[in-house]
């Protein structure tokens, strides 16, 4: 009750200008998966020797058209980016406004290492790619990057759930405590199963974008 007393009243003393400006930097994190996975889905469904079974949606940075899916990190990496920071207005020094902006921060920042360092060619992409080969330092940054991204984002939704609870929307605290669980699931079985990963994966952008964009809107009750 004293959360949600007290998210209520930051938001009243929050000027019409800086919660217009929170909310236009917030945006950038409710785009970003969507956009990032709509890029990849649809390269995903047109480059040759691609499949979603066997390659992760990192490695359509390779080939010739690979600058698609590198340009896709960085703007992702921007917009999350830009989020944390209209995060970190928005929530101020209420519940969760330290480390939550933080978390997202880092998962931005590691799009950019993704880019910065390319995926390994694998599983036959592209075409013309062994099924199998050995991970080079790159490919060894790539996936630390991935890894460190996501644990920072599961750790931000737990963060999260509290800023979402203050503000009266219990039911998505909890489920912004349970998704973290599906998400690494979807990364303990990566595997035996790529597309099991990939949905991990997604399902973490996804629900980024559902939680920001929850947070964006009034408390409920007021």
């Amino acid at each position: 009750m004293p959360q949600t007393l007290s998210a209520r009243s930051q938001a009243v003393h929050t000027s019409p200008a800086s919660r217009a400006t929170a909310r236009g930097l917030m945006a950038g994190t409710v785009v970003a998966g969507p956009l990032f996975l709509g890029v990849g889905i649809v390269q995903g469904l047109t480059r040759e020797g691609f499949d979603f079974g066997r390659n992760a949606i990192s490695q359509l940075a390779l080939g010739e058209a690979g600058w698609i899916q590198t340009m896709n990190f960085l703007i992702a990496g921007a917009l999350l980016i830009a989020g944390a920071v209209g995060l970190r207005r928005a929530l101020g020094g209420g519940a969760g406004g330290a480390w939550g902006p933080v978390l997202t921060g880092v998962f931005g920042a590691s799009f950019w290492a993704a880019a910065a360092f390319p995926a390994d060619p694998g599983a036959g992409f592209p075409v013309g790619a062994p099924d199998a080969t050995e991970m080079s330092a790159h490919g060894s940054v790539h996936m630390l990057a991935g890894m460190v991204g996501y644990l920072a984002l599961c750790a931000a939704f737990v963060v999260l759930a509290r800023p979402l609870a203050a503000r009266g929307h219990r039911r998505w605290a909890i489920a912004s405590r349970v998704v973290p669980v599906a998400v690494l699931a979807g990364f303990t079985a990566s595997a035996a199963s790529v597309l099991a990963f990939t949905l991990g994966a997604g399902l973490g952008l996804v629900w980024l974008a559902a939680a920001t964009a929850r947070l964006t809107t009034a408390p409920a009750g007021r």
